[in-house]
């Protein structure tokens, strides 16, 4: 009997102890204040070099919710004028921006019916002396493994472009990058296939005459940039890649001659959380080595997620030997891209920011920031706008010619809310700092 009361005792304790600290917790004092919980906003002082936004309208741009994926600020023609180029992933078109005499906006489609294309590489791919696209396709804007994704080449004709299929049967391609890998004398390509669950960074080696072998590099899902560089300053030309699902890891491949390189992970969080959303090399610090730029805070994946503490920028910095150091130079709720460029004509490189996923709610959130440089490793976050939001690309350059720079962002409107809607939109400098 006594143990039957025993085993009663205890059950009755097991059951009552949790219930009893769970509804006595509110009642318990704290042991130290509380940290203040981040609302999602991100709202920085108003950039002091004054910026005009110009929206860049297209004919063939959806007029509710665009889906642009990429854009970029480049000589696409060689007639030593930039250029916006930007993919149109509802579109499923590549587009070039141009401006006329009066300032406003030229378009010509370069490439028609390209199934979701993320990224337009200007290269002289045949080495015939003219300037070649070659395109990165997603293949499908939601999440996929199926092999949709393929690498197309738009041969230069100078009357338009010829287009060669040179990868295919392979998942989602985030990205293309180009340099002569085994020092052949030819372009070869670094190809980021971002898939979804699975993936893989390749280099795709020049055969000629439009032929290529592709090796792997790394197994792993979410590849989303290639940058190539010579990181490790010993004259030959590597490559970089952002690993953002799952993982969260920066890798770097050295190139060891003879189409060898070997892998080595750069950096790594044990946030899973954190949102890699991109990568960009630029020698921040102007030390003579290349660094690397990671923005963080894709909330892509759920969207009823909120900006969080740790998104933003990080500046991975080269210390030599493939050594890369990390330093946090910014943040802003749900960063999705960055690019480098001098934007306050002082000689040092500058980083502008985008945001996708931002508490939208307070109408003077920032969708759109630059960090000026200011040495030393410091950074000052400066605000350029709140509108248009979901913006997930940009580009940095002289669009309007009068030397001044400029920045370019593209809007992916693919959740709420469906209100303060951009396509392809500039931010025009008209004040240098003095």
């Amino acid at each position: 009997m006594w143990r039957y009361r025993v085993e009663r005792l205890l059950a009755i304790v097991a059951v009552a102890l949790p219930l009893g600290t769970v509804a006595s917790l509110p009642f318990l004092p704290s042991v130290r204040p509380a940290p203040a919980v981040f609302s999602g906003g991100s709202i920085h002082p108003l950039s002091e070099r004054r910026f005009e936004r110009l929206p860049l309208p297209l004919r063939g741009e959806p007029q509710q919710l665009p889906q642009f994926t990429n854009v970029q600020v480049v000589d696409v023609d060689g007639d030593g004028r930039d250029e916006v180029l930007a993919c149109d992933g509802l579109g499923h078109r590549v587009v070039r921006i141009d401006h006329d005499a009066g300032g406003s906006p030229v378009e010509t489609t370069l490439a028609a019916d390209v199934r979701v294309p993320a990224h337009a590489t200007v290269v002289d791919l045949d080495g015939d002396g003219d300037r070649d696209l070659v395109l990165s396709v997603l293949g499908d804007l939601r999440p996929s493994d199926k092999a949709v994704g393929r690498v197309e080449w738009l041969e230069n004709t100078g009357s338009g472009y010829v287009r060669h299929v040179i990868l295919d049967d392979v998942r989602r391609v985030a990205d293309v990058q180009p340099g002569d890998f085994d020092a052949d004398g030819d372009v070869d390509l670094a190809v980021a296939v971002f898939g979804y669950s699975r993936g893989e960074v390749l280099w795709l080696e020049n055969l000629g005459e439009g032929r290529f072998a592709d090796h792997r590099l790394h197994c792993g899902a979410g590849a989303i940039h290639v940058p190539v560089a010579d990181y490790d300053g010993d004259g030959d030309l590597d490559i970089a890649t952002v690993m953002s699902q799952e993982d969260e890891e920066v890798w770097g491949f050295e190139n060891l001659g003879g189409g060898q390189f070997r892998p080595t992970m750069l950096w790594r969080t044990p946030n899973f959380d954190l949102g890699s959303a991109g990568l960009v090399a630029a020698d921040l610090d102007q030390d003579g080595d290349v660094d690397l730029v990671l923005p963080v805070g894709d909330n892509l994946e759920d969207f009823d997620a909120f900006p969080q503490p740790y998104h933003g920028c990080l500046w991975l910095e080269n210390q030599g030997d493939w050594r890369f150091v990390e330093h946090r130079i910014a943040t802003l709720g749900g960063t999705y891209a960055a690019a480098v460029g001098d934007l306050d004509g002082d000689g040092d490189p500058d980083v502008a920011l985008v945001s996708m996923d931002n508490d939208w709610r307070d109408p003077r959130t920032a969708s759109l920031v630059w960090l000026e440089n200011q040495g030393s490793g410091q950074f000052r976050t400066w605000q350029v706008d709140t509108s248009p939001i979901h913006l997930v690309t940009v580009a940095i350059g002289d669009i309007d010619q009068d030397g001044q720079a400029d920045i370019v962002a593209g809007s992916l409107n693919l959740r709420r809310p469906y209100d303060r809607i951009g396509g392809v939109t500039a931010w025009l400098g008209r004040e240098a700092k003095r």
